[in-house]
């Protein structure tokens, strides 16, 4: 089932035209693009999330490229090998024959259309770069079938140099309303965001800036056991990577506390940063929220009533997205 909330000559369109520009600094050139997605949406780059890598094709070792992907090229080899591996091997153990990867990082640009927490576009935009990856054939470790020939679990490594320009390449966009209203179909883990957008709106964040203003969505498409498409969703933060873990203690309480999660929401940039990193994110540590809590019932009043709120309903019922 189709991510897409456009139609596809549109999607058609922007994609091309996203592909046809090479990758600048500060990414100039795709921002300018994104400003005509929709008239009265300004797009804003939110962040990138790099890592990962797809696989390549095969090169011989002048550099002439052989195939473009490796898993087909492997294919229809082994087949004309009869499907006997070690013929293969014995073919190609003295060729040089090099595979590559793509290496890629995505970047997220969000732009907010209304009030409520998921009513933002989305898009998605992978820089890819081919690279070489490994040798084909390990003579030490030759593969003993196709898996290994495409995947070995101890590949001949090589120095991950260049062959290719970084080129952009569109993954989708996204409107968060129709997407999360579609995600909130599935499973119980679903509950927890719709609860946290309530949250959200209710809170003292709301009040200074949109939620895509410091968090994107993760979307995450799998098979069930039927074999049903099934869509999750989870938050990144924009931020999470400015930030610090908290300096916690059993000691830790009232002035102390309060001098914490003031620093944590002034890196973050808004107020009950905190709090929806304790819900969203890792970086708050559930025995925060407990020791608020206990001050709370101690007296102390360095919380607005929006967090007070927030933080009582969450140690009655504790949830995390």
């Amino acid at each position: 089932m189709s991510l897409y909330t456009m139609d596809e000559i549109t999607l058609f369109k922007l994609a091309a035209e996203i592909e046809a520009t090479p990758p600048r600094p500060h990414h100039s050139v795709l921002l300018e693009i994104s400003q005509r997605i929709r008239p009265g949406c300004s797009f804003r780059y939110a962040l990138n999330r790099g890592g990962w890598y797809r696989p390549g094709g095969v090169l011989a070792s002048d550099g002439e490229r052989i195939a473009s992907h490796l898993e087909s090229w492997a294919k229809a080899e082994l087949e004309s090998c009869g499907g006997e591996m070690d013929e293969l091997v014995e073919r190609y153990a003295d060729s040089g024959l090099l595979v590559t990867r793509h290496s890629g990082r995505t970047h997220y640009l969000v732009a907010s259309y209304g009030l409520a927490p998921t009513d933002f576009l989305q898009l998605e935009v992978e820089e890819l770069q081919e690279v070489l990856d490994r040798k084909l054939i390990d003579v030490e470790r030759p593969p003993h079938d196709w898996q290994e020939l495409t995947e070995p679990l101890m590949p001949d490594v090589i120095e991950a140099q260049p062959v290719g320009a970084p080129h952009y390449r569109f993954r989708r966009l996204l409107d968060m309303r129709q997407i999360l209203a579609r995600v909130a179909s599935n499973d119980g883990h679903t509950a927890g965001l719709t609860r946290l957008f309530a949250e959200w709106q209710l809170s003292s964040a709301a009040a200074r800036g949109h939620l895509s203003d410091h968090w994107i969505v993760a979307l995450r498409e799998h098979l069930d056991r039927y074999r049903n498409p099934v869509l999750t969703a989870s938050l990144i933060s924009r931020h999470a990577r400015a930030l610090k873990p908290f300096h916690w203690n059993v000691e830790l309480s009232g002035v102390e506390m309060s001098a914490q999660l003031q620093a944590f929401d002034r890196a973050a940039g808004y107020p009950s940063a905190w709090y929806f990193h304790l819900v969203a994110g890792s970086i708050t540590p559930a025995k925060i929220a407990y020791s608020v809590a206990r001050d709370l019932e101690a007296g102390f009043s360095y919380l607005p009533e929006t967090e007070v709120a927030l933080i009582k309903a969450w140690v009655a019922s504790p949830y995390s997205v």
